[in-house]
């Protein structure tokens, strides 16, 4: 068990992959610009700066996977999320994570 997991816990992504498997909502929240540099597929691009005018799109979804370039974006995507009511809510953190994850 490395430090990090021994302080704060063991890091288990087996939810975030379960959920991808399963088809989850994908979320890109960087900028567009960033979007358009390339992507997760299948992932929608919802900046972070719109999310809560966009919740729409999160209603009713039975999992939602979250990611942005380093985690930080994703984080609070999540929190905004959250604070209105959408459930299922997964930070992915990083774009290369989740598509490391999406193309196994």
């Amino acid at each position: 068990m490395g430090f990090f997991s021994a302080l704060f816990g063991r890091t288990d992504n087996s939810r975030l992959i379960e959920a991808i498997k399963a088809g989850a909502f994908l979320v890109d929240v960087r900028t567009a610009a960033e979007f358009s540099s390339g992507s997760v597929k299948g992932a929608v691009n919802i900046p972070l700066d719109r999310v809560a005018s966009q919740l729409q799109k999160f209603a009713g979804k039975k999992a939602i996977v979250v990611f942005c370039r380093s985690g930080n974006r994703s984080s609070l995507a999540k929190t905004i999320l959250e604070q209105n009511g959408i459930q299922h809510v997964i930070n992915g953190g990083t774009a290369a994570k989740v598509n490391r994850i999406v193309n196994k």
